[in-house]
């Protein structure tokens, strides 16, 4: 999956929690494919009018953000009070400048107020009721809480609870506990941008915060290296501060960017029993997206132009 130097790249993932193929209708997978499919087409069109990474990446995680098969804003997990706490983070490559936000309730998508503070250039990261004020100041779209809430979430989380009291966690399926969407992308001038949004793990305790905001453990982008956005337990890519470790694999051992990322997904992570995915693009456009899950939506440009999606094994190719 490698891309001319000159040409723009860009890849999605909608997350690694991800159902197995019989356990929804073949319409509603059309459907929860036809949301990666606009969130490509969101971040291409910014390509291709020789736009940057950072509003690529942001523009193909806005659309996740507000689609109800991905575990971000609209559709989003909720906690053990059931409510929702929301993570969101950007990065530039060109300037390593990032913004993030943790434990939002009101802001109807995070990754805008992520980039709110790249911009603004002073704090990197805001959490909860700050996030919510700073994000209401800025003039975003704020909502309530029940605004995130769908059927979906709630069964999860019945589910869960189920889990808890049976003492059976390990035993949830991968839609059950969590799920993140990401961009990364490498514009024509050459230059790197990650993003990454997520309602967190189903059941999750109440101030939690996972990778996702973290600038080098679930998003990380560093020109001349790759831009990463990773999806699964979070706390181990917190450990493992996973997204810059792939980048330090690529610019100081010389791997390919699909080295250093099935490096850590396919052999440590698989290794320790950590359900984990990630998507990375490199300084020439090569783009990796290996997973250890029965799924993974995910997405990216192909070389001539056309691009693909998918959530299990097979790819569906399409014209953006």
């Amino acid at each position: 999956m490698t891309k001319d130097s000159s040409a723009p790249a860009l890849a999605i993932h909608g997350g690694c929690g991800v159902m197995a193929e019989h356990e929804m209708t073949e319409q509603e997978w059309d459907a929860a494919r036809d949301a990666l499919k606009q969130a490509l087409r969101a971040g291409a069109v910014v390509l291709q009018r020789a736009g940057s990474a950072l509003d690529a990446v942001q523009a193909a995680v806005l659309v996740m953000e507000d689609s109800p098969w991905f575990n971000a804003g609209f559709g989003a997990a909720l906690n053990a009070d059931a409510q929702h706490e929301l993570d969101a983070a950007i990065m530039c490559g060109r300037t390593l400048a990032a913004g993030a936000v943790c434990g939002a309730r009101q802001i109807r998508n995070p990754v805008l107020a992520a980039r709110s503070l790249l911009d603004a250039g002073e704090s990197v990261l805001l959490g909860g009721s700050g996030a919510d004020r700073y994000a209401l100041q800025q003039g975003l779209a704020c909502v309530d809480g029940d605004y995130f809430t769908t059927p979906r979430r709630v069964e999860a989380l019945e589910a869960m609870r189920r889990h808890q009291l049976a003492g059976t966690y390990k035993a949830a399926k991968e839609a059950e506990k969590h799920g993140t969407v990401g961009a990364v992308a490498l514009d024509q001038h050459g230059h790197l941008a990650a993003a990454t949004s997520t309602g967190g793990y189903t059941n999750k305790p109440v101030g939690r915060i996972g990778d996702s905001p973290l600038i080098g453990s679930g998003t990380y982008a560093r020109d001349g290296a790759c831009a990463v956005s990773g999806t699964g337990q979070g706390e181990y890519f917190i450990r493992h501060v996973l997204a810059h470790d792939i980048a330090s694999r690529v610019t100081y051992a010389g791997e390919s960017v699909q080295q250093a990322a099935a490096h850590k997904i396919m052999g440590v992570f698989k290794d320790l029993g950590v359900g984990a995915g990630v998507i990375a693009i490199s300084a020439d456009g090569e783009v990796a997206a290996p997973f250890n899950t029965i799924g993974m939506f995910r997405g990216w440009i192909l070389p001539d132009g056309r691009a693909c999606v998918g959530s299990h094994r097979d790819l569906y190719y399409f014209d953006l």
